[in-house]
């Protein structure tokens, strides 16, 4: 069953969007260690939706859907904004030279990528959507 909620880019509304996801996926019989992951990863999506993409304005929308299919969970984030993000151009970082120089931020997108089996992007128009997928077998 398909289930959506659209948020504000308001950095408030990311506890509406964990509290929809755990919600969600309380039903699914999964580990602790499971939906703590999905959440997390998720968060990470929607937060950098609104701080990066939609630069936290109120005015702006996202839609979050969670979806599963074939014993595959599937989440997706969508905007409708204009914006310069290009969430395609991601390349993973270096830990070992954030570490050095006392980095602090910008690990986000390595954490999901490593928690979800497949993380895609797709822009059309001014819409950008992240889909993340989770298998359970």
């Amino acid at each position: 069953m398909k289930q959506v909620i659209r948020i504000s880019c308001n950095r408030r509304n990311l506890k509406v969007v964990r509290d929809f996801v755990s919600d969600y996926l309380a039903g699914q019989h999964l580990s602790e260690v499971l939906v703590n992951q999905l959440v997390l990863a998720v968060d990470e999506v929607v937060a950098n939706f609104i701080i990066h993409a939609n630069a936290e304005d109120e005015r702006q929308f996202l839609d979050v859907r969670i979806d599963v299919r074939d014993h595959e969970f599937g989440f997706e984030i969508e905007d409708g904004a204009p914006s310069s993000y290009s969430p395609g151009s991601y390349q993973e970082p270096d830990l070992r030279e954030f570490v050095r120089v006392g980095k602090k931020g910008g690990v986000g997108m390595m954490l999901v990528n490593r928690i979800m089996d497949r993380v895609e992007y797709s822009t059309t128009g001014e819409h950008t959507v992240c889909r993340l997928y989770k298998s359970l077998t």
